[in-house]
This record gives structure tokens, C-alpha cells and sequence, in this order.
């Protein structure tokens, strides 16, 4: 089946994103995953060559492009090589941090923060989970109190994406433990904030270069212009967010999954049991069958969902759905991909290995495929069943 999403200038797009990949990622990879670090000198090639920070005005130096399919070229070019540690960071920066910037900054902050950003100079994170606060973003315990010209934090916070690289993080914190979901607030903490100290780097099962870090907050004095937004509205703020977050992980998901199958079935053509082709086997057909059907399928709905997104249409509940069925679809598929592999499968030297370690957090981050379906499942016992689908 054709993929009518794209046109010409994304198909020009996408080499120069291929262009760029192997260029300054594909001779480090490794490198970094055996490191666990990623060297942060490519961030500022991939903002000079495009690859993210579109989004960004001009005047901030930026293309202000906000076509969403430009960042699922990227997606797609990344999963091809496998450099999925390095993607996650783009989405990182692309789908989370940069949003944050853009709609809810003053334009003095707007002046401070995006023309570096822009430049891949200053790498950002997003710092909600907690030890005890995971999806359940009412029991964040990292609070605030006014201090004249600061804001004075205290808490933790854990499972940080590019939590030891960044230099900007976006914090949420309490701010009036008795305003409820108005309670909540905002904040910019800059690398060299007082009180402000990271832990360790968390040793994860994959995405070994992609660094996870504790962060904690002791007396940490933020200056009052980095507040951001309005006092007591993040927690609304950290909701409407949530759809292009979830989006990401589903851009991410579907072309991983397609990258691996592709590769997969390349394997299974190439690969001789019994003195034929696994694709002689009518069983192996079967299965690529069924993968290839129910990636079409998906792949459908994330093009629905992009095009809602360009649009301003995509809502939490449509999110949702994509996030957690294209999420699982993933994790399904990769496993049974290896499984086609055979011993080699399990062998880290091959694509098929890789993916299945670094996806597995998919089903997890931006929201448990349990959260998912309980909004979606709440929007259902709250709507009229009479009332016309959409």
C-alpha cells in the first residue's frame, strides 16, 4: 500500500536527513552506546542541518516550519540505521522541551532560551516523575515556596531523559498543597542552579547512550523569571502537552517496527533452512503476512493522527489510542521478528536484538498502556452512546 502522507519537499527532506545520518551518526553509534553517552557536538550539527528545531521562529533562528511530517522523516531515517538512543533524544528535544518553550514563555525567556536552542547549543529535559509519582502527576511532592526574587525547590525527581546532559530542565512542582490540580507550577532550572545537583546516570536494560539520571532539589533558589506560564497552571499545562508527546512515541514506535520488519523479511529471504529459503515456508509467509497486514493497518492511523495534529484536531483520547496500540504493536512485532531470526536474533550485532531491548520502554514512558486505556476508557463511560461517531 502507498503512503500518501508525503510529498516532494519531505522526499527532498528525507536525504538530506540521510545525508546527515551517515555522516554523524552512523561512525559513532556504537561508540556512544558502549560509552553511554552520546557526544553532544552532533546536537549542533543536527539543528545546523535541519534534522530538528524546526518549529522554531525566525527570528529565534529557526525555520518556523510546523509541518509534523518533516519530524516523522526524521523518525523514519533514524530507525533505518537504528540509532534509536539518538532518536529518542531528537524526540526528546522536538516533541517535549521545545513545546514548552514555545507556547508558554515570555518573550524575554523566549529571547534567552530559543535562539540556543535553535543552534543545538542548549539541550533541554523534562523533569515530572517522581519516586512515588508516575503517571499520576497529582502526587508530584517536589514543592516550591516564594523567597523574595527566587523560588526555592526541594524534592526529587527520577527517570530523567538527558538528565546528566542537559542544561535547561523543565520541573514541575507544588506550589499550594490546598489549590488541588491548581497547585501546581513550572519552572526553568538552568544547569548552574544553587542547590540544584544530579545523581547517577540509571543503568537501563537498553538505549544505553540515551542518559537517564536521577535529580534532586535542595533549597534550589530559580530565579522568579523562570517561572513558566502562570503560577498554578502546570499541571493543565503538563495535560495539553500531552497528545504531541504521546504523537512522538507513536511516530517513533511505527517507523521502528517498519525499519525492523523491512529487515526482517530482507533476513528471512536471504536465510536457508533445509536447503531453502525461509520465505519457502509457508508458515514464515504466513507470519509476514500478518506483521506486514497489521503495519499497514497502524500505519494508517498515524498518518490519520499527523494530519489531525497539522491541523490543531488531535485529541488526548486519539493520542492515546495510537500511543498505546502502536506501542504495543511494536513490542508484538519486534519480538516475533526476533523470533524469525533465530539464535541470531538474540546476538546484540543484529538490528533485530537492539530494537528489542531499546523499544521495550515504549509501552511505558509518555504514559502506561494501562493509563491510555483507562482515559480512553473514560471518555467512552462518559459519552453519549447515542450520539454520532467520529
Amino acid at each position: 500500500m502507498r503512503r500518501t502522507l508525503y510529498g516532494p519537499d519531505h522526499d527532498a527532506y528525507r536525504e538530506t536527513v540521510k545525508e546527515f545520518l551517515a555522516r554523524e551518526v552512523v561512525p559513532h553509534q556504537h561508540d556512544w552506546d558502549r560509552d553511554h553517552r552520546i557526544d553532544r557536538d552532533v546536537f549542533a550539527h543536527a539543528a545546523k542541518a535541519g534534522i530538528y528545531a524546526l518549529e522554531v521562529d525566525a527570528r529565534y533562528g529557526g525555520a518556523g516550519e510546523h509541518d509534523y511530517r518533516y519530524r516523522m522523516v526524521v523518525c523514519e531515517e533514524i530507525a533505518r540505521i537504528n540509532a534509536l538512543s539518538f532518536g529518542l533524544t531528537i524526540s526528546l528535544q522536538d516533541d517535549l522541551v521545545l513545546h514548552y518553550l514555545l507556547d508558554l514563555t515570555s518573550e524575554e525567556q523566549k529571547q534567552r532560551w530559543l535562539p540556543r536552542f535553535a543552534s543545538g547549543e542548549l539541550i533541554g529535559a523534562l523533569a515530572m516523575t517522581e519516586p512515588g509519582a508516575g503517571s499520576d502527576l497529582r502526587a508530584i511532592r517536589t514543592s516550591a515556596r516564594r523567597d523574595g526574587d527566587h523560588w526555592v525547590l526541594n524534592g526529587q525527581k527520577t527517570f530523567i531523559s538527558s538528565g546528566i546532559m542537559s542544561d535547561l530542565i523543565v520541573v514541575a512542582a507544588c506550589t499550594d498543597q490546598e489549590a488541588g490540580s491548581r497547585g501546581f507550577s513550572l519552572f526553568v532550572v538552568e544547569r548552574d542552579t544553587p542547590g540544584f545537583r544530579r545523581g547517577r546516570q540509571l543503568d537501563k536494560i537498553g538505549l544505553p547512550a540515551q542518559d537517564t539520571a536521577e535529580l534532586f532539589f535542595d533549597d534550589a533558589r530559580v530565579p522568579v523569571e523562570n517561572l513558566l506560564g502562570k503560577e498554578g497552571s502546570g499541571l493543565q499545562y503538563l495535560m495539553s502537552h500531552l497528545p504531541r508527546e504521546r504523537l512522538g512515541v507513536t511516530a517513533q514506535a511505527i517507523a521502528t517496527t517498519r525499519a525492523i520488519f523491512d529487515l526482517t523479511v530482507e533476513y528471512c529471504r536471504q536465510r536457508k533452512a533445509f536447503g531453502q529459503p525461509l520465505t519457502a515456508k509457508q508458515h514464515i509467509r504466513f507470519e509476514l503476512a500478518e506483521m506486514s497486514t497489521e503495519l499497514d493497518i497502524a500505519e494508517a492511523y498515524v498518518d490519520k493522527s499527523v494530519e489531525a495534529f497539522n491541523a490543531g484536531e488531535l485529541s488526548p483520547v486519539d493520542a492515546a489510542k495510537g500511543k498505546w496500540y502502536v506501542s504495543e504493536l511494536q513490542h508484538r512485532l519486534i519480538d516475533r521478528c526476533l523470533q524469525l531470526h533465530g539464535g541470531y536474533g538474540y546476538m546484540l550485532e543484529y538490528p533485530v536484538a537492539r530494537a528489542y531491548l531499546d523499544t521495550r520502554a515504549q509501552t511505558i514512558y509518555g504514559g502506561t498502556t494501562e493509563i491510555m486505556k483507562e482515559l480512553i476508557g473514560r471518555q467512552i463511560a462518559g459519552s453519549d452512546p447515542t450520539s454520532k461517531r467520529r
